[in-house]
């Protein structure tokens, strides 16, 4: 692979994209002036905004040079990680759960944790998701490091000094309101970069059916040919990706996880909260297109040059496909997909260190303006942990790997938690720490088996589903077991947390009710086709 010379086009389009994220903080920081303005945009968001801040949040290094990696390493079967591994749980979310995190008016997941269960549940959750967000962010950086020094031939420090910085300004500047619209930014650019390659490379195979006829007989197929239950010798199979991509990866991902409810929780009303999500899920029905198929390509391409590292996939395509002019956009759309997540990393990490941790159990009863100063100096902490965590990407060959593997830990136990929390009045405090407490411990004493060899699953994403089983397993019923020896919390402090008490503000009115429901169908019917026609 050899490196390619920007010249003075691509310069300007990455140049231009740089001055616009800056001048997007620039313009916004006067509105910078209270700590909801600064974490949460004033809860006063479109949601045709959020929406699209809700996917691009999820369009860093994670989605991007991942999906394309995992497409190169287990080829169509990565349209799971979308059509299993994300459509229902957005549209759970949207339907079940952000009613409630909306008419709770929390600031975050583990503020809700606090009121449903307490302060020892809120305390855990609130330090594993902040040393998950700094191990996330890493791998932003550590992704775009790759493409430039592949691509570029720039160098690692460079490049994560760079990006860091940029990030760093408007963060700092116009803080989650700047993130939201620079997220809508970076989408549409990321759209825009990736689209020519999906071309180019389907007219180098004359259409699908040649990029197909080209790959081996086990990449070609989502479904078929893929083992009901045989996670010790085969790479994926049907309770691995149902049960543990399917449910509990998923919804512990979209159902949980702050990064992405924090776009939610900054909408202006309910149901624009509840659209969020319902937005999302149609532009995660076509997503595929733009990272799955070039991932196949590149296995169809470099079928023996990506064994060892399969997150070069998309680099390599790139300097395969692109020239002057279209290599300035691809790099801008692959900085923006990675700055992207690294903010939206970012944004989620001062927020619950400013409001979970520091103002509850460091300082309590300081003005508001004290823990804005606070969120602002979190954030340059944020920042320079992510640049230490990007080189632990470094002992896997495959982001999306590494990625399943901290939800399996981080995300899997929590919508155990949340499930019993939302929906019954019967789980309590000591119920849902202790339970939360022993699934983590689960996901890590299942992990260590599977290095040490005890547990021979036939791929290190298998071993991950079926360790994000266990981990919810045992949270569900430790959780559940403990819940039923100890003292449940009255039902007036239930209001408005769990579905059968009563709401503590409207809701939405049945007219309203009634299309977001259609919508979700649509959606879901959609969903089925798809599977269908690439079974």
């Amino acid at each position: 692979m050899h490196t390619l010379a920007l010249n003075f086009l691509d310069y300007s389009v990455i140049g231009g994209y740089f001055v616009a994220v800056l001048l997007i903080g620039y313009a916004l920081r006067r509105r910078m002036v209270s700590t909801e303005q600064f974490f949460l945009a004033g809860r006063a968001l479109p949601a045709w905004i959020t929406g699209i801040a809700f996917v691009a949040a999820n369009c860093g290094a994670l989605e991007i040079m991942g999906m394309v990696s995992t497409a190169a390493k287990y080829g169509a079967r990565a349209n799971h990680f979308y059509w299993v591994g994300a459509i229902p749980a957005m549209l759970f979310l949207a339907l079940f759960m952000m009613p409630i995190y909306h008419g709770s008016r929390v600031r975050s997941v583990p503020e809700f944790l606090k009121l449903r269960y307490g302060e020892a549940t809120r305390a855990f959750n609130a330090l594993a998701f902040a040393t998950m967000m700094v191990l996330v962010s890493g791998i932003s950086l550590y992704a775009m490091a790759i493409i430039l020094q592949a691509v570029l031939g720039w160098s690692f420090t460079a490049s994560v000094l760079i990006a860091c910085l940029v990030v760093l300004v408007y963060i700092l500047l116009g803080g989650l309101t700047a993130t939201i619209y620079n997220e809508v930014l970076q989408f549409v650019l990321i759209v825009a970069g990736l689209t020519p390659l999906v071309v180019l490379a389907l007219r180098e195979f004359h259409g699908w059916s040649g990029l197909a006829a080209a790959l081996p007989v086990n990449l070609r197929h989502t479904w078929q040919g893929l083992p009901a239950a045989s996670p010790f010798s085969s790479a994926m199979d049907g309770v691995g990706n149902v049960l543990g991509l399917g449910f509990v990866l998923s919804f512990g991902y979209w159902c949980t996880d702050f990064l992405l409810i924090q776009r939610a929780l900054a909408a202006k009303s309910l149901r624009a909260a509840v659209q969020t999500p319902l937005i999302g899920s149609v532009v995660k029905l076509f997503f595929p297109a733009l990272v799955v198929l070039p991932g196949l390509a590149a296995v169809a391409i470099f079928p023996q040059g990506l064994a060892q590292r399969y997150d070069l996939a998309l680099p390599n395509l790139m300097t395969r496909y692109y020239s002057h002019g279209l290599l300035g956009l691809g790099v801008t759309a692959m900085l923006a997909s990675f700055m992207s997540g690294m903010a939206g990393n970012i944004t989620a990490f001062n927020t619950v260190w400013t409001y979970d941790l520091y103002q509850a159990y460091l300082a309590r009863g300081r003005t508001d303006r004290h823990y804005l100063v606070v969120g602002r100096v979190a954030t340059v902490a944020a920042t320079l942990l992510s640049i230490a965590t990007a080189y632990i990407v470094l002992s896997f060959n495959n982001l999306m790997d590494y990625v399943q593997l901290l939800f399996s830990f981080f995300n899997a136990p929590l919508f155990a938690t949340f499930l019993l929390g939302m929906f019954t009045r019967w789980a309590t405090p000591t119920g849902g720490f202790v339970g939360l407490v022993a699934g983590t411990l689960a996901a890590g004493l299942h992990y260590l088996a599977y290095r040490s060899h005890w547990l021979p699953y036939g791929s290190d994403m298998s071993a991950n589903f079926y360790g994000a089983i266990c981990s919810w397993t045992v949270c569900f019923l430790v959780t559940i077991g403990v819940s039923l020896l100890t003292k449940r919390k009255p039902p007036e402090e239930l209001a408005g947390l769990v579905h059968t008490a009563k709401p503590r503000e409207a809701t939405m009115d049945s007219r309203g009710r009634l299309h977001i429901w259609i919508f979700a169908a649509l959606v879901m019917a959609v969903l089925i086709i798809l599977n269908w026609v690439f079974y």
